[in-house]
């Protein structure tokens, strides 16, 4: 069965629009529909993830020092510590003294949310980058 779209006009500023369209062609997109569907499920998706008891999946990347002490057995004590929540890892040797990591996880908001800053508060964590998202809005 055929979703039903629904038709409506939105009321914008020239420049507004121009900016727009130079963002969405640069983005790939072929038309304005689209852009405005993908903002609207965005914006769902970040008021979605407002609540701690929401289910979600997402991303932690970071970048850490490999030889800054205990890190590496601290990493892997907190991932063995939430196996619930970490799907699968990924971790990559960047050069002599740092890695790549991804952890790909699943659960309520607050708690991939609790794990991530627990994570990229560690000492050797140079940089972490948390993306959490919905599998619908």
């Amino acid at each position: 069965m055929t979703e039903q779209i629904i038709r409506f006009g939105v009321s914008i500023e020239p420049d507004l629009l121009k900016k727009f369209d130079k963002m969405i062609k640069k983005e790939g997109y072929t038309n304005r529909s689209e852009a405005i569907r993908d903002l609207i499920r965005k914006n769902l998706i970040i008021e979605k993830n407002k609540n701690p008891e929401a289910k979600a999946i997402g991303t932690l990347t970071m970048i850490y020092d490999h030889h800054v002490r205990n890190l590496t057995d601290r990493l892997l004590d907190l991932q063995h510590d939430h196996t619930k929540e970490i799907l699968a890892t990924t971790h990559v040797h960047i050069d002599h003294h740092n890695c790549l990591e991804v952890l790909i996880l699943k659960g309520k908001t607050g708690d991939i949310q609790k794990l991530a800053d627990n994570i990229k508060a560690l000492k050797g964590i140079k940089h972490g980058e948390l993306v959490i998202t919905q599998s619908s809005p």
